[in-house]
C-alpha cells in the first residue's frame, strides 16, 4: 500500500495504490509487481483482510464504506461487493485463514454499531448483535453534498436532518470538522447528537475536509505545513454551502471541533467571524508559536511545521488563533473547554486565548475539568456534564427563546 508514487522498472504505481507480487520473488529481491487496486480521486483503501480463499478489501468511496470480496482464478482477480447498508461505515472485525466466514462491524449515522457474520463463499449475511438505539431515527434522513473550496477542490460533507426539514435558512445547524493527521471522519452512530441536538430540532453536518484521510495520503498531504490553510478554506466552503442551500444562515450556524479540530474552529472563527454564531472549541491548539514547546507538541512538527523556523512562522502566524484575535472585531460566542490533566494539548492554549479575548472585551465562555487527560473527562459522569454544557451553550445561542 503506497504512501507516495513509486517509479520502478519504467512503471509508475500511484500514491494510495495496492500492488501485488509473488512472495518467493519478493524475498529473492525481484521487483515484479502488478497493480491490484488503484483508488480514484475520491476513494481510498481502508483495510485488507484474508480468509481461506478470498481477500476482503474495505474501500472508502466518497466517504462511504464499501466491502469487496476478491478471488484469484486463472491468473485474474475478480470482485463482488458485500453490501450491508447505505451511507455507512464498516470494518472487518475478525477473519480466519482456515475458513471463509468472517465478522464485520457496521454502523451509520442513524444505525447503531452491529456485528454481522458473513460467508465470503455464499455472501450470506447474518446479524449477530447490535448496540442499543438511543433515539428514534425514523424521522431523520442523511444527505451528502459537496462544496467547492477556494482552489476549486470538491469537498464532500454529510447533513443529518428531519425528513420534513424546510430549506428556509432558519434551521439551527451544528457543523463538525477535524481535518488532520490522516484521520477520516466516517459515518458513525450519532447517539449523543441524536438526543442532545437532532431531537431538539437541530441539523447536524460533518465536513470531510483536506488534512484528513478520507481519500488516502494525498488528501492528508494536501493540507500539511504551508498548505494548512487548505483545511480552513475547505471548512469555510462547507459553511458557505450550507448557507447557500438555505439549510441554515450565519445567525443559526454553530461549529464544533476538538484538539486539531479545536485549532480548525478557532482559526476559522478568527478568519470569518461573520459566518458563525457559536463556536465550541474543545481541548484546542491555539497558540501556534509555542505549540511545539508544550507536552506532545514537538511530535506534530511534520503536520504543522516548525514555528522556530522564521520562514515557517511567518506562514503559521497567518492562521494561529491566538495571534489573530483583534479587539475591534465582533466574534461569534466561543465556548472553550479543556482539562487540567491534558497530557497532549496543554490547557495553556485555551487558558491564554480566553484571557486574551476577555482582556479585549469579548464575551467568551470557559470550562476546565481537573481530570480526564486529552479526552477532557475521566468518567461517564464527567463526560455527560461537559457534553451537556456544550449543547446547552449551542442550544441557547442558536435556538434561543423560540425553542425553550
Amino acid at each position: 500500500r503506497l504512501k507516495s508514487d513509486w517509479n520502478i522498472d519504467k512503471r509508475t504505481f500511484k500514491q494510495g495504490s495496492v500492488i501485488v507480487g509473488k512472495f518467493e520473488e519478493i524475498l529473492s529481491g525481484k521487483k515484479n509487481f502488478d497493480l491490484f487496486i488503484e483508488p480514484t480521486e475520491y476513494s481510498s483503501v481502508q483495510g485488507i483482510s484474508r480468509t481461506k480463499n478470498y481477500l476482503l478489501v474495505n474501500m472508502l468511496e466518497n466517504v462511504v464504506s464499501k466491502l469487496y470480496r476478491f478471488s484469484f482464478e486463472k491468473g485474474k482477480w475478480s470482485k463482488k461487493e458485500i453490501s450491508l447498508g447505505d451511507k455507512g461505515n464498516l470494518s472487518v472485525a475478525s477473519t480466519d485463514e482456515e475458513r471463509d466466514d468472517f465478522f464485520v462491524n457496521y454502523e451509520n449515522f442513524l444505525t447503531p454499531s452491529a456485528l454481522y457474520l458473513v460467508s465470503a463463499e455464499t455472501m450470506k449475511i447474518e446479524k449477530i448483535k447490535s448496540m442499543p438505539e438511543f433515539f428514534d431515527s425514523s424521522s431523520y434522513k442523511v444527505m451528502q453534498f459537496s462544496a467547492i473550496s477556494k482552489d476549486g477542490t470538491k469537498v464532500p460533507y454529510f447533513v443529518i436532518m428531519r425528513k420534513d426539514c424546510n430549506f428556509d435558512g432558519k434551521n439551527p445547524t451544528l457543523l463538525y470538522g477535524y481535518g488532520g493527521f490522516e484521520i477520516a471522519l466516517r459515518p458513525s452512530y450519532l447517539s449523543i447528537v441524536g438526543v442532545a441536538w437532532l431531537d431538539k430540532g437541530g441539523v447536524y453536518a460533518v465536513a470531510n475536509i483536506r488534512g484528513g484521510g478520507e481519500f488516502g495520503p494525498k488528501w492528508h498531504q494536501a493540507a500539511l505545513k504551508k498548505n494548512r490553510h487548505k483545511a480552513f478554506e475547505d471548512f469555510i466552503a462547507v459553511a458557505e454551502d450550507l448557507i447557500k442551500r438555505k439549510i441554515t444562515s450565519p445567525e443559526k450556524l454553530g461549529i464544533m471541533g476538538g484538539s486539531n479540530g479545536g485549532l480548525l474552529v478557532g482559526s476559522v472563527s478568527m478568519m470569518r467571524p461573520d459566518l458563525f454564531k457559536a463556536v465550541v472549541c474543545q481541548v484546542p491548539l491555539l497558540d501556534m508559536r509555542r505549540y511545539s514547546k508544550l507536552l506532545a507538541g514537538a511530535s506534530w512538527i511534520d503536520e504543522y511545521g516548525d514555528p522556530d523556523d522564521p520562514e515557517m512562522w511567518e506562514y503559521i502566524r497567518t492562521y494561529s488563533p491566538y495571534h489573530n484575535v483583534k479587539k475591534d472585531v465582533k466574534y461569534p460566542k466561543i465556548f472553550f473547554t479543556t482539562s487540567t490533566r491534558d497530557d497532549r494539548v496543554h490547557p495553556g492554549h485555551a487558558r491564554k486565548m480566553t484571557a486574551k479575548m476577555k482582556d479585549m472585551g469579548h464575551e467568551v465562555y470557559y470550562y476546565e475539568n481537573t481530570e480526564g487527560g486529552h479526552a477532557g473527562a475521566a468518567n461517564n459522569q464527567q463526560r455527560a456534564y461537559m457534553t451537556a454544557l456544550s449543547y446547552s451553550f449551542l442550544y441557547l445561542q442558536l435556538m434561543g427563546e423560540e425553542r425553550r
